[in-house]
């Protein structure tokens, strides 16, 4: 994408204008032909494709011809434009339903939150286009141009708008929004022909669908349940990862981040207690309790991931909660350092010191490299009881050595998160 002029500041825009001469009043006859064509699309895909072809099949077909351009959903219709479905081959249009399908299962809009809407829903297109051409969902469509890097293959839409934001000043908005292949229906209120009557379809006159977010909730709701029914009848290999880590979130629910830290730091005590070393527990009640052997103490790495996605006062929240954690144990070490694509700031704390961790000063700012700190533990000599990474659960590369040490995963920023091994949960900073 280098040599790029970045565009943005030329004007806002939600979606592609290149297909905007195909909007306008609907010729019943070339209707027929792409409602054919749609139809015959979802067949296609319930006899390769059962998982994208039973969701497809959820979806009403409404034509759309004097608002949309292409073609769109709200989760419960699947909106087309005649004479853009015409232009496509027969098997290009299987693609299109997929895309929908896709859209609607990763719930792309719920996800947005405060994000850029014109590179999130780039963002959104590159994520769905990537996984429907490696999964062979009908044919890539070529007929027209459509968003795809290779490199975005099982990319969450999360992880490719931060790349994209990483190099906006490379990238041209206008041409990338060309580019899309639908119209991503943002709003609850863009009705851009100001006709506030609503029809019998939902829409606001001749305008685009309308949904309250009670709707939106309803419709989301429905889906998760559909997309179970769905994956239970696909055959094995053809569920895009991102829908298989959708389906985990929804099936193996996450134990809390504190209560997952917490017994894996009680399951790494050995029973091996002196009275030689008292435990400085019992001083406030003038009692006298065992300590731990030496060497027998809870030894833990933390790693927190600045490269970007993290705020310094998420990070420091995460090192005092469990330092916290720590106070409960008679014998503890914790080697805390940060990393982006390279370690920095490494620190021991242990009850002498731990009352100065607020003082730990985080860097970093670059990528997000996990081998780097493996390589860095190996190259130091440290094997800890538990490695702890806080993270945004977006690597550039791999996740890691997976045998080197018991690993956690404390992720914030991919809300279906997958690591390849050890144990993980999803951050939140509300105290409770």
């Amino acid at each position: 994408m280098s040599g790029v002029t970045n565009t943005a500041s030329k004007g806002k825009r939600s979606r592609s204008n290149k297909f905007e001469s195909l909007v306008g009043p609907t010729d019943p006859k070339v209707d027929h032909e792409a409602r054919e064509r749609l139809v015959m699309a979802r067949i296609g895909l319930l006899l390769k494709h059962a998982f994208f072809g039973n969701l497809a099949t959820r979806l009403k077909l409404i034509n759309a011809d004097e608002w949309c351009s292409t073609a769109a959903t709200d989760g419960r219709n699947f909106y087309y434009n005649s004479r853009f479905i015409m232009k496509l081959r027969q098997k290009e249009v299987e693609f299109l339903v997929g895309h929908e399908v896709l859209h609607v299962v990763y719930d792309h809009l719920g996800r947005r939150n405060e994000r850029d809407p014109q590179m999130w829903n780039i963002a959104d297109d590159y994520a769905v286009n990537a996984d429907l051409k490696k999964h062979k969902v009908g044919e890539f469509i070529t007929t027209v141009e459509c968003l795809y890097d290779r490199k975005y293959e099982g990319w969450a839409a999360e992880a490719i708008y931060d790349d994209l934001m990483k190099n906006v000043k490379y990238i041209s908005v206008d041409e990338l929004l060309d580019k899309m292949l639908d119209d991503h229906l943002d709003g609850h209120g863009d009705d851009e022909d100001g006709d506030d009557e609503k029809d019998g379809q939902g829409r606001r006159g001749k305008g685009r669908p309308q949904l309250t977010d009670a709707e939106r909730e309803e419709i989301r709701q429905e889906m998760r349940q559909a997309i179970l029914n769905a994956a239970q009848q696909a055959e094995a290999g053809t569920v895009p990862a991102g829908v298989q880590r959708l389906i985990k979130e929804m099936t193996e629910p996450v134990m809390p981040w504190r209560e997952l830290i917490q017994v894996n730091l009680t399951s790494a005590i050995k029973s091996d207690y002196t009275w030689m070393r008292p435990s400085r527990r019992g001083w406030h009640m003038d009692a006298v309790m065992p300590g731990m052997n030496p060497g027998e103490e809870i030894d833990v790495t933390i790693m927190i991931d600045m490269s970007g996605s993290i705020s310094n006062k998420q990070g420091m929240q995460f090192i005092s909660e469990v330092a916290g954690m720590m106070e409960i144990f008679d014998g503890f070490k914790i080697h805390i350092a940060c990393f982006d694509t390279r370690v920095y700031n490494p620190r021991d704390y242990t009850s002498e010191n731990l009352d100065t961790i607020d003082d730990y000063e985080l860097a970093g700012g670059g990528g997000t490299d996990f081998d780097c700190f493996f390589n860095y533990l190996k190259e130091e000599g440290i094997v800890p009881n538990r490695l702890i990474v806080f993270t945004d659960g977006y690597p550039c590369g791999s996740w890691g050595d997976p045998d080197y040490c018991d690993t956690t995963w404390i992720i914030h920023g991919d809300p279906n998160p997958n690591p390849p091994f050890g144990q993980y949960a999803i951050y939140d900073d509300h105290r409770k």
